[in-house]
């Protein structure tokens, strides 16, 4: 059956490319040397993904419980990029996907109406990225993300077949330009590494492919390709993609200035020449009205000036390589700024009881509303809120792994000290607080929380929304699941019945300590029930039972 891109496949691809990103973040950002090397590259590049993929379940969600057409969901893709791009690596590939979205769009258009595109025109697709990606650069440099987008779009011409080979197509020529990158460009070549920004897109065009074929592709990692103790990051690109200075000089610009920018062609013609003269590493991207901008100046008030002239800028950030914090020139007041804690605790929460409950701890709290994980943006803000010196990170779901990494990376760059601690259910997350001494060292203190959140086994009670398999066999819709650390242990009917069996499979391997969470629907009288068999099964068992109140899921349990 032909493999075409459609408005679902889109969604699949975006999904795809950031878990794919998330998996890479780390290793990205610690081989992007050029043209600065700031070491976040690769949490650049998930952070404009991730803004992309939201956007693309908006309109989804907004069609309900129609689906958008094609030519809706690839615009929303490339304007949820658009607003979202971070750093130079983020802004080239937020051109990238506009790029295809301006040909691929264009089947939606009257007299071209379809709900998919065949291989050839996604095969035009990449074209058109690679050259607006040129085009968006003031100076482009050979062996970036830049080499990498025109050699995928060269293995995509004349391929012939269906989207799932073009696409195949397309990420082995971006695989064997990657590998090439270090001998094209002297500074990477020297620290043997590949171009991190080329690296991202490499994973991006891999999850192209997964969404149509199915395939599951790994790029290879390129740790083993480091030639040098300072094969470190570059603040957020990795991708010489645009440096017009000499590749590796350490004596360039101070700032990077982003900008979200509205004004006229005319306008964006004037501010490119204007910037060009002011600093390098420039790119200006977008359209319709709505660009942008990315520059590396000495002079960062100058550069915002010439934003103002052009038009109305927002989002206004300021970046000063190799200083500990970055800020928001947008958000700046003259009111003296409150002394910051020395430490906090995050945590995303589901369910307003819970939420209390946390809170009452002295934690900070982001809410998991139930079908819409949080967002990088959502933690990030909440360390802000939380306005410590450290922070220790609770995402309370394995889910949300590649996302709190975003956020904690992001928050470091602010000058934040942020220590995630992987919790993967709010159950462990109240473990770790219960240990949790801001007097205490950090590391002491991370370690303790640690330590008290992986004792902590984890289930939970859910309602099955449909037929499927599990671990545990066939579940029918309304079946009553009981999971146990994450995967399906028990399947009935009745959900006390099902949680005295997930507590009997969670006690048999030992255990101090039940904390059971209730969600809204369930009586009293079952907790009643619970405790009462803990207490007669399990003597030495102590049970203690808080309210998860509306979002929250129908029962969590830890055994501690």
């Amino acid at each position: 059956m032909p493999q075409n891109l459609d408005a679902v496949a889109v969604r699949a691809w975006c999904r795809l490319a950031l878990d794919a990103l998330g998996r890479a973040r780390e290793e990205i950002d610690s081989i992007n040397v050029y043209p600065v090397a700031d070491g976040d590259t690769g949490t650049n590049l998930y952070l404009t993904v991730e803004s992309a993929s939201q956007a693309v379940d908006a309109a989804f969600t907004g069609h309900e419980p129609a689906l958008p057409s094609l030519a809706e969901t690839v615009r929303a893709m490339a304007h949820g990029a658009l607003i979202g791009a971070r750093g130079n690596s983020g802004t080239i590939l937020s051109q990238l996907l506009r790029g295809m979205a301006q040909v691929i769009g264009d089947q939606g258009e009257p007299g071209g109406e379809t709900d998919h595109v065949e291989g050839a025109v996604l095969g035009r697709a990449l074209r058109q990225a690679a050259e607006s990606a040129y085009q968006a650069v003031a100076h482009p440099v050979e062996g970036t993300v830049l080499t990498v987008a025109t050699a995928a779009a060269d293995a995509a011409t004349g391929t012939g077949g269906d989207c799932g080979a073009v696409a195949r197509a397309a990420y082995d020529g971006a695989c064997a330009a990657l590998d090439a990158t270090p001998g094209q460009l002297a500074v990477l070549g020297r620290a043997g590494v590949v171009d991190a920004g080329g690296r991202g897109l490499v994973a991006v065009l891999g999850a192209l492919t997964g969404a149509l074929s199915g395939e599951s592709l790994t790029p290879r990692s390129t740790a083993h390709l480091k030639g040098s103790a300072h094969a470190r990051v570059d603040a957020d690109e990795g991708e010489a993609v645009e440096c017009d200075d000499v590749p590796g000089d350490e004596g360039g610009p101070a700032f990077e200035v982003i900008y979200l920018l509205e004004a006229d062609d005319a306008a964006v013609t004037r501010l490119r020449a204007r910037l060009d003269r002011l600093g390098d590493s420039l790119v200006v991207v977008g359209g319709d009205g709505l660009w942008n901008v990315h520059v590396h100046v000495d002079d960062a008030g100058a550069a915002v000036e010439a934003g103002v002239e052009a038009g109305r800028p927002h989002r206004i950030r300021i970046t000063h390589f190799g200083a500990d914090d970055a800020h928001t020139t947008s958000q700046r007041s003259t009111a003296p700024p409150r002394e910051r804690a020395q430490r906090a605790v995050v945590a995303v929460v589901p369910g307003e009881g819970l939420a209390g409950l946390y809170s009452e701890a002295g934690a900070t709290t982001v809410p998991a509303r139930v079908g819409e994980p949080p967002a990088s943006g959502e933690l990030v803000d909440a360390i802000r809120r939380a306005h410590a010196r450290e922070v220790v990170l609770l995402p309370n779901d394995a889910e949300l792994r590649h996302t709190a990494a975003a956020a904690a990376e992001q928050a470091r760059t602010e000058g934040v000290r942020v220590a995630l601690i992987p919790t993967r259910s709010a159950v462990q997350g109240i473990a770790a607080l219960a240990v949790h001494e801001p007097d205490r060292r950090f590391d002491e203190d991370v370690v303790a929380m640690t330590s008290a959140a992986g004792a902590t086994r984890y289930g939970e009670l859910a309602v099955a929304e449909r037929q499927s398999w599990t671990m545990a066999g066939i579940c029918q819709t309304g079946d009553v699941l009981g999971l146990i650390d994450g995967d399906v242990a028990v399947i009935g009917s009745e959900v006390a019945r099902t949680a005295v069996s997930v507590l009997d499979r969670m006690l048999s391997a030992g255990g101090e300590m039940v904390t059971l969470v209730l969600g809204e629907s369930v009586p009293d009288t079952v907790a009643e029930r619970l405790e009462k068999h803990v207490r007669e099964t399990y003597l030495a068992v102590d049970t203690v039972v808080y309210r998860g109140g509306r979002q929250s899921a129908l029962m969590l349990i830890g055994v501690e």
